[in-house]
């Protein structure tokens, strides 16, 4: 398989730009099913998760057809209301068209997802809201059957903060009859983003950003000729931690500085100057060694579970012991051995990783376990004493467009190796 191979040591320096984002990019592609027209969606990054869910839509019978970074999606030949096991076992995200073509065409059959190996993700409040909409749900031979002759407007109430969810509901809700309210629900820029195409394809929503969600069902949508995905906060987390492992001086362009007000207030809190204007932010390098500094995970506008792997690669350089409290999966520290292997000094205990801070890292043949870990393994490699290797990058690929390249523009030493040479 291919790897990719860093030699650490350098620090990087220069501007980067940030890709549009893929987990608002997912949820959009689900959402264009629901159109009598075609979509236009612009600043897609060209990663595989989005790739593979053009070509399940496909599969479904749209059209799909990518060219740079613009999507275009026609739905009108959707005429197979089926989502295969080979298709959705490799992303979860893939459960979207459940909403969409329950609601459109009164009926979905859905494999049970799969995705990043980072514990237990049931659908059960996707198919609890769905119940509550009128919904007929079966669950055999790993799918997920669901059939309703005309779903009915509810209310609805998460008893778990899910992103997932809170789309999945509201795309099968945007064409009901009548009035549903969605309670406890995520506040993710995804969530906000996915309102925002809704509302343009002609859905009557309201409360997006806040705790609660109004949706007034339509008798139809239409596509939209001209979206634009929002930047990806998650890869702007990357760079800017990736800035901070080498002591750099970094500028990292078109992102939202909002979207991660507390992930900056933890690097300042690190020891670490930066600036942050409109729509960049500028790291500065920085003398001695970085402040153990805690974070606990919790739903957005809180520290992202999906930074946590990244923050933790930071702390094993640290002066100090931080201690990092995962609230969201129950089973993301896999990349915790890997960091070890590393020459880090982490320990877990349930839900908590302490990490007591060495002087230096060294490098390692490590493991990506899941697309997170492969990115926290790669920013520990730029400052790791040695060259190091990160195999099944194939996780990296699936959220991250040409991050070797952009690294390697900013000064790191990085390459991908293919398999065989």
């Amino acid at each position: 398989m291919d790897k990719i191979v860093i030699k650490g040591g350098k620090k990087l320096k220069g501007v980067v730009a940030v890709s549009g984002s893929k987990n608002a990019t997912l949820p959009v592609i689900a959402a264009a099913i629901l159109g009598s027209s075609p979509s236009t969606i612009k600043n897609i990054p060209l990663v595989r998760d989005i790739r593979t869910m053009a070509k399940l839509i496909g599969l479904l019978g749209a059209k799909s057809e990518i060219k740079e970074h613009t999507l275009t999606i026609d739905p009108a030949g959707i005429k197979n209301y089926e989502a295969p096991y080979e298709l959705v076992k490799t992303m979860r995200a893939s459960i979207y068209v459940l909403g969409p073509l329950l609601t459109k065409y009164g009926y979905a059959k859905v494999s049970l997802p799969g995705g990043c190996a980072i514990g237990a993700r049931p659908i059960n409040l996707h198919l609890m809201g769905m119940k509550k909409m009128g919904a007929k749900i079966e669950i055999a031979h790993g799918f997920v059957k669901a059939t309703a002759k005309k779903l009915k407007g509810a209310r609805i109430v998460f008893d778990k903060v899910s992103v997932g969810a809170t789309i999945n509901v509201m795309l099968a809700a945007v064409l009901a009859d009548g009035e549903t309210r969605l309670d406890n629900v995520a506040k993710e820029p995804d969530v906000v983003g996915a309102v925002e195409f809704l509302k343009l394809m002609g859905a009557q929503i309201t409360g997006e950003g806040t705790d609660v969600i109004t949706i007034k069902g339509v008798k139809k949508l239409h596509g939209v000729k001209d979206f634009s995905v929002m930047p990806d906060r998650i890869e702007a987390a990357t760079l800017i931690s990736a800035a901070v492992m080498t002591k750099g001086a970094v500028k990292i362009t078109h992102l939202i500085p909002a979207q991660l007000a507390l992930f900056l207030e933890k690097i300042k809190e690190a020891g670490v100057k930066i600036k942050t204007d409109k729509n960049s932010v500028t790291v500065f390098p920085y003398k001695g060694k970085l402040k153990a500094t805690d974070i606990i995970t919790a739903p957005y506008p809180g520290f992202p579970t999906d930074v946590q792997a990244q923050w933790m690669a930071l702390m094993t350089l640290a002066k100090g012991e931080a201690v990092i409290k995962e609230e969201i999966w129950e089973n993301r520290f896999m990349h915790v051995m890997e960091l070890t292997r590393m020459g880090s000094d982490i320990r877990v205990d349930g839900n908590m990783a302490i990490i007591k801070g060495v002087n230096k890292l060294s490098a390692a043949n490590v493991m990506a376990s899941d697309l997170r870990a492969g990115a926290a393994l790669i920013i520990a490699a730029l400052a790791a004493d040695g060259v190091s290797e990160v195999h099944r990058i194939y996780h990296i690929e699936r959220g991250y467009e040409g991050l070797d390249k952009k690294l390697k523009s900013i000064g790191a030493n990085i390459y991908i190796e293919k398999d065989g040479n």
